[in-house]
């Protein structure tokens, strides 16, 4: 392909006039006109783009962009000029005009840490990249946020801004990956069950010890990692050794195979470090970060008071719904209720090959029990603290002992925060992507959550009379989905012939090809596992009918659902311009459908817009959260993303929602949507592409479409 001849000084005028709006200001193009034309045709283009993407939110930021550009492209690498570029505009959305304007000024900053920016690893491009990766490794849910140095204080991986040790960008996000890696394992293998702060605090230069008990941690850490992410491990290695820090000493050798066998404990590092505690101090590692044990301890504490008070309180509830539900049984069949001893509980823990990851069964008076999440993630993190679950953790607390809302996490009331001159705390920041500058907008939309307000009448009775038929219809396909075998073909050991294959088998042995011994088909009980959000349209258009016919869905869902016994949660969205962006609670994950849902889904009401892009990302994050084979994101609304008089009407709501949809989708996560907007073709390909949506043409067919359309999609 012949290379594009450059744009000539007039051409650009034009297309600068048109883009800065001259004929209002009195900026001089003509010779800003004449700098762009003197380059190539690829940094023309590069200019001239970058300019107009800075439009979108400022004509002044992107006339200065458009002055300074030409002349930097000499001496600066083009990512470092789009990184500035970006942090102007990302000033711009934050504090305004006059901090944009100082960013672009100061260029020359960019040019001081030019290799940290043309090679290194920023924490803005790579955090949500290895939260994912991180979140999908066995332990406890961590969080990642920036600070002055890599460690850990137990639930947060902290980075910093840039990592640029290693000469390319591809090595560098290598090593931020092994970075968290070893961060996470200090939390999965136990790094800190000992009383690091006492036994390095009892030698007489601490520091010098706690530099030589790291070495030895971080030995005994990387066999870790090689065993359960092999991948990883072999990375790691040539991370060490691109480092010039792959020969250790003689004596350092032995340590690392005693810290190497799979038996080996924080114990042993520090068994070790009274060896090693005189000898020459290791050189780090790149990817090792620091051991802060003020920090960690500190987290610690607070949290192992906090969930032995969760735990004993949630097993108590526990026990009460169980002894419910004797209860509800023999009044069922006109028996006395026989007295109950108090409840024991003990717990039983066995591990995957592939992840492992931690699987939990309760025993409840010899009685195995599937525990709720909560009670899970709690059973895990405690785990890790101690190795195992201390007995008096498994003691059910007695009544009146705790009060669990002083203990459980607490938030702002939404409504209260929304009132008088408007501020950001305690509520969730997400990016939003913005197309026109074809990069996001960093902690644009500010979301909160907030609970349905229940309404107790009879609503759901009434559903449920109306559709009787249908739930007992559903109710049967369900349990059938529920005990369905699948027929696997081409076994080696089988019930039945394949015909298929023994054809294709006998056709083999007619050409001289050696035959198969896959000639069987067995059937095979299929385990579901599956994690499903319906994440519902509460917009005000949603007003009269669609409300009616969303909320009649969601009932013979969850009846449905809970003879089928997937796990499913139900949020409604809604909102007005991006700061406030609500998402309504209507039943959680590990939520059980009682009376209390049914008057959430009976109380919800037509709110405000449209905003989607945030509720996704939300959404998404809390799929990220369970563990699960299959993940579900299923939208049900009445119309395309829309909000009030902040430019998300149109093509830039649409983008923002169809990238948040990919980014559901990277994170495994199959994202469908039932609409009831009849012009929804037009829009939806784009969005989720051809078969994952469909248009239900009537509202007063949507009850009876949806529990039909969730059966396809989780028996494909």
């Amino acid at each position: 392909m012949a290379e594009l001849a450059p744009l000539t000084a007039p051409g650009i005028e034009r297309l600068l006039d048109e883009w800065f709006e001259i004929e209002f200001t009195f900026r001089r193009i003509p010779p800003l006109a004449a700098a762009i034309a003197a380059l190539p045709r690829q940094e023309q283009d590069f200019v001239l783009t970058w300019s107009k993407r800075i439009t979108t939110i400022s004509i002044e930021i992107a006339y200065r962009f458009a002055q300074m550009a030409p002349g930097l492209l000499a001496r600066m690498d083009r990512r470092v000029i789009e990184a500035w570029a970006l942090h102007a505009m990302d000033a711009y959305d934050r504090v305004g005009l006059r901090a944009a304007i100082q960013v672009v000024d100061q260029v020359e900053n960019f040019v001081q840490f030019r290799h940290e920016h043309a090679a290194g690893a920023l924490f803005d491009d790579v955090s949500g990249i290895l939260l994912t990766f991180v979140r999908g490794l066995s332990g406890r849910r961590l969080r990642m946020e920036q600070a002055d140095s890599a460690y850990t204080d137990t639930e947060t991986l902290y980075l910093p801004a840039v990592v640029a040790q290693m000469e390319t960008a591809q090595d560098n996000f290598a090593l931020c990956k092994a970075i968290v890696t070893v961060l996470w394992a200090q939390t999965r293998f136990g790094t800190f069950r000992a009383d690091l702060m006492d036994a390095l605090g009892a030698y007489a230069e601490p520091q010098r010890a706690l530099r030589q008990f790291h070495a030895l941690e971080t030995l005994r850490l990387e066999a870790c990692i090689g065993r359960e992410l092999p991948g990883l491990g072999r990375e790691m290695r040539r991370l060490r050794a691109a480092s010039g820090g792959v020969d250790l000493p003689p004596d350092w050798q032995a340590h690392a195979r005693t810290l190497a066998r799979p038996e080996a404990t924080v114990e042993d590092s520090l068994r070790l470090l009274q060896q090693v505690y005189a000898g020459p101090l290791p050189d780090p590692v790149g990817y090792q970060g620091e051991l802060r044990l003020k920090a960690a301890a500190d987290c610690m504490a607070a949290r192992v008071t906090k969930e032995k008070i969760l735990l004993r309180v949630k097993l108590a509830q526990l026990a009460e719904e169980q002894a419910q539900q004797k209860e509800d049984k023999a009044a069922e069949g006109n028996e006395r209720p026989a007295p109950q001893p108090p409840p024991t509980f003990a717990v039983s823990r066995s591990e995957t090959d592939q992840t492992g990851v931690d699987r939990f069964e309760i025993i409840l008076d010899d009685v195995p029990i599937a525990p709720p999440e909560g009670v899970r993630q709690l059973l895990t993190s405690i785990r890790l603290d101690f190795g195992e679950i201390p007995p008096e953790y498994l003691v059910p607390a007695g009544d009146g002992e705790y009060d669990p809302a002083l203990y459980e996490e607490k938030t702002p009331d939404p409504d209260s925060v929304w009132q008088g001159v408007y501020h950001e705390e305690g509520a969730s920041l997400y990016p939003e992507w913005d197309f026109g500058r074809q990069h996001y907008r960093k902690n644009w939309c500010v979301m909160r959550e907030k609970d349905v307000p229940p309404v107790r009448d009879d609503f759901v009775a009434g559903v449920l009379q109306k559709y009787g038929g249908l739930v007992r219809h559903l109710r049967r396909t369900f349990e059938a989905m529920r005990d369905e075998d699948r027929l696997l073909k081409r076994q080696i050991h089988g019930d039945n012939v394949d015909f298929d294959a023994l054809v294709e088998a006998l056709a083999d042995v007619r050409s001289g090809r050696e035959m198969s011994d896959r000639l069987f088909t067995r059937l095979h009980r299929t385990e579901r596992n599956i994690a499903v959000v319906f994440m519902v349209d509460m917009s005000g258009s949603t007003k009269g009918w669609i409300n009616d016919a969303e909320r009649e869905s969601l009932v013979l869902l969850c009846e449905a659902l809970e003879t089928l016994g997937d796990r499913y949660a139900i949020y409604g969205f809604s909102g007005m311009t991006r700061k406030r962006c609500e998402l309504y609670r209507i039943k959680r994950m590990d939520e059980r459908y009682g009376e209390e849902v049914k008057a959430r889904i009976s109380g919800i009401r037509p709110q405000d817009y449209t905003r989607m892009g945030f509720a996704i990302r939300h959404l998404t994050k809390l799929l990220n959260e369970v563990e699960a084979r299959t993940k579900l994101l299923i939208t049900l609304s009445d119309g395309k993303p829309d909000d009030y008089h902040d430019g998300y009407r149109g093509k830039y709501g649409i983008e923002d929602t169809r990238k948040a949809l990919q980014e559901a989708q990277r994170g495994g996560i199959h994202p469908f949507c039932i609409t009831i907007d009849k012009e929804a073709r037009d829009y939806l390909p784009h969005l989720y592409g051809a078969a994952h949506y469909t248009v239900v043409d009537e509202v007063g067919r949507l009850p009876y479409k949806v529990a039909d359309i969730y059966r396809r999609l989780t028996t494909r």
